[in-house]
């Protein structure tokens, strides 16, 4: 009887342990590749439970999510010769299973050497402009450089982009003064734009203020009510040039009325052109000393 209950027992533990083997439990994020005594089986195990022989078969489980890969930092030159320092991430996932595990060992180290070294290739064909200004581009050349041979992994290359561009620091401070003068530059034609167009209506309204006298009154009266609104204890009035001009002829003319008219025959007679020759209405004086005799000068005190 307690042979009997041993064997039972036995068996019992015998069955556990192979159901134990023979059960396996796939995830909704896995697949089941399978191997029977060393051969690939075509059947991909999908999530859930699955029976295998114990033994004989050996399932090896490969996750499809998104793996998110950061590819470390890369010292490359680019086409017109500055040394930078580039770190890129890499989106892919596994599409094929079954290639994933057979025609590459570790699919994820593999994927990572290839996103390092067509990071390199990729920056060296490109100038700094470019890689700074259009990154865009960049990423999509980076993408189906790493992709083309990932694909015969079963790998699938989802994005890829670059996080940081390392510039060495007297590049840094030469990109800095070219940017600095690209503002001064635009603010300087900005200015002169704006002066010119002042320029312009300044003339057109000096052109229509001309045209119609009163508006330079019209004009003065404005100023003064502006003037007048903040309430000032000193208003400055300006005072129109026209009417100064205006008292300027006004004088001259009269000028003119009280000068009298001088004879023609006096006129002529003082022309120092009739004078004889050598005259011309000047005494000429001699450029000679004074004699002073003896007699002088014992005359004087």
């Amino acid at each position: 009887m307690n042979v009997a209950v041993i064997v039972i027992v036995v068996a019992v533990l015998l069955v556990a342990i192979l159901m134990s083997t023979s059960l396996r439990l796939v995830q909704q994020y896995e697949r089941g590749i399978v191997l029977r005594f060393g051969r690939l089986l075509p059947a991909v195990r999908q999530p859930g439970l699955t029976v295998m022989i114990p033994v004989a078969d050996r399932m090896r489980k490969v996750s499809i999510q998104t793996v998110v890969l950061d590819v470390p930092s890369q010292g490359t030159i680019t086409r017109d010769n500055v040394t930078i320092g580039v770190d890129a991430v890499v989106y892919f996932r596994v599409d094929d299973p079954v290639r994933a595990v057979i025609n590459v060992e570790n699919y994820i180290q593999a994927t990572s050497q290839v996103a390092q070294t067509s990071l390199r290739s990729v920056i060296g064909r490109a100038d700094l402009d470019t890689l700074l200004s259009d990154r865009a581009r960049i990423n999509a050349e980076l993408r189906d450089v790493i992709d083309a041979p990932t694909e015969d992994w079963g790998i699938r290359v989802e994005r890829v982009e670059i996080k940081d561009i390392s510039l060495p620091e007297s590049m840094r401070r030469s990109m800095s003064r070219q940017a600095e003068a690209e503002r001064d530059r635009r603010a300087r034609v900005i200015a002169a734009d704006g002066e010119f167009q002042a320029s312009t209506k300044l003339s057109q309204a000096a052109g229509a203020m001309a045209n119609t006298p009163g508006a330079l009154q019209l004009r003065l009266l404005q100023t003064v009510t502006d003037v007048a609104a903040e309430k000032n204890s000193t208003l400055v009035m300006p005072f129109p040039v026209e009417l100064l001009r205006f008292f300027e002829k006004v004088t001259d003319r009269q000028t003119d009325a009280e000068v009298p008219a001088v004879p023609a025959e006096d006129t002529a007679a003082a022309r120092p052109s009739e004078l004889p020759d050598g005259l011309n209405g000047v005494v000429p004086i001699p450029d000679v000393a004074p004699t002073v005799t003896r007699a002088d000068q014992e005359d004087r005190p």
